[in-house]
């Protein structure tokens, strides 16, 4: 097939939309929504300033987040297509380079990457909900709790179990299509996040440390704020919106023509946002509330709040709960990361939906087993430096891929689509308006992305340089 007659049959290939506006903010604030909200988001906005980390970063996510998303979604919309025939056909529209079709490439093979090592860690919530509603961290303590998790690691058979059912639940949910499957899902899982939160939250609020947990989150902190402060607001502003891998750009293409996409890309921020502030106020009262110390990552979520949730009363039933939710938080992540790859193979090969699926979830279950083997028998084995398979693997996506994906999404959306398109699909009428918002996606969100992009690489070259 040739590169015109690949772009026409893409271009007809992208049949299904979202049912409603609605679900497609549910669909991707669920992309955004993962386990960084949960394990990531709360504790660096503690730890780096309380209440002004918060200000600063809600600025960041509305001047590079928010930007770039919208830039994505907004390609996803007018290529009506997978990311790599969306690259495709708007490079040859725009009279640009047909090497702009490897951005598409970038983002489907960093979601790919990303969803091979995601599906094993998202996998552990699974083992742990079944853990804490059997009662296993009933009256534990600090160093057994540990050795559990430890020992979980430790076991490859156990983790494979594990990544193969999450694996085998996403694969499912994606094969089914977008209305059957994506669709359905998200009506279940999204009002079921919301709603397990909210229990958590009356829970945490009658904790004992809720006032601990809301000082640490959101009190004036000025000495902790530090050059690094914004660097860091910046990142994860760009980070947690799912921004880079291809996934808006896919979900952007099922989205109604009638939808705005400003208040729309909005909606997804406000809601992610909210969750993750939400996800701190149910964590740190409990944290606290038990006189345990604050973190974050793996330890936060699999060691500390265990011990938390088995000093208190009813805390298998809660402890259970909390890990259902980050399961469901992770499901629905997992499931916008099979979207760019699968809805590309689709469309190349005219293939069956649940055919692709299936053959992409073996090919990624297989990769994932490179991370399974980095907890246990593959644990010394080094890539790079001191990074083992799965820390390459989150190195490459995270802080190469990624920002890489999203400063070049923002450039060619403002700079080389024609600006009558953009202006079309954002209803911007006024010239004046419009330069603005070129300025703002165009040069200040790919430039702040750029500054993380050099910030986090430049240790890594200093070393390597011997500087």
């Amino acid at each position: 097939m040739t590169n015109s007659e690949s772009t026409s049959a893409a271009s007809q290939g992208v049949g299904q939309r979202w049912s409603s506006r609605w679900l497609f903010i549910l669909a991707a604030a669920g992309s955004a929504v993962g386990l960084g909200n949960i394990w990531k988001f709360p504790y660096i906005a503690g730890e780096n300033g309380g209440g002004v980390f918060v200000a600063i970063y809600l600025g960041c996510v509305a001047a590079v987040g928010i930007p770039i998303m919208i830039s994505e979604v907004l390609l996803g919309r007018q290529g009506r297509s997978s990311p790599i025939h969306t690259m495709r056909s708007l490079s040859q529209r725009a009279g640009a380079s047909g090497r702009w079709t490897a951005l598409g490439w970038l983002g489907v093979v960093t979601g790919f990457l990303i969803l091979s090592y995601y599906g094993v860690i998202a996998g552990w919530t699974l083992h742990y909900v079944w853990l804490s509603m059997s009662g296993a961290f009933a009256g534990a303590d600090g160093a057994s709790v540990g050795a559990t998790f430890d020992a979980f690691l430790a076991d490859p058979w156990a983790l494979v179990f594990y990544q193969t059912l999450f694996m085998a639940l996403t694969i499912w949910i994606v094969g089914r299509g977008v209305t059957r499957g994506i669709e359905a899902a998200i009506r279940w899982f999204m009002p079921l996040l919301f709603l397990l939160l909210l229990v958590l939250f009356i829970y945490s609020l009658n904790s004992g440390g809720f006032a601990q947990g809301w000082a640490f989150m959101f009190d004036l902190k000025w000495d902790a704020v530090s050059s690094d402060t914004v660097l860091i607001a910046m990142g994860q502003a760009f980070f947690t919106l799912s921004l880079g891998m291809g996934t808006m750009m896919a979900y952007g293409a099922y989205v109604p023509e009638d939808a705005n996409l400003g208040t729309t890309v909005v909606s997804i921020a406000a809601l992610d946002t909210f969750i993750a502030i939400a996800a701190g106020l149910v964590i740190f009262p409990i944290v606290f509330a038990n006189g345990l110390e604050v973190g974050q990552g793996p330890g936060l979520t699999f060691v500390t709040l265990p011990l938390a949730f088995s000093q208190m009363p009813f805390g298998e039933v809660f402890g259970g709960i909390f890990f259902l939710l980050i399961s469901f938080a992770a499901i629905t992540s997992a499931i916008s990361l099979t979207e760019p790859a699968l809805s590309y193979l689709v469309e190349e090969y005219n293939a069956k939906r649940q055919r692709v699926a299936l053959s992409l979830g073996v090919i990624c279950w297989l990769l994932g087993l490179g991370t399974v083997f980095s907890f246990n028998i593959w644990s010394d084995m080094m890539i790079v430096g001191d990074l083992n398979f799965f820390g390459f693997l989150d190195y490459l996506s995270q802080n190469i891929m990624l920002p890489l994906g999203g400063m070049l999404i923002a450039f060619f959306a403002m700079w080389l689509l024609p600006k009558e398109l953009m202006y079309k699909q954002l209803g911007i009428t006024n010239p004046a308006v419009g330069w603005a918002w070129r300025i703002l996606a165009g040069v200040v969100a790919p430039v702040g992305v750029l500054v993380v992009f050099v910030s986090t690489l430049w240790p890594v070259l200093a070393s390597l340089l011997g500087l």
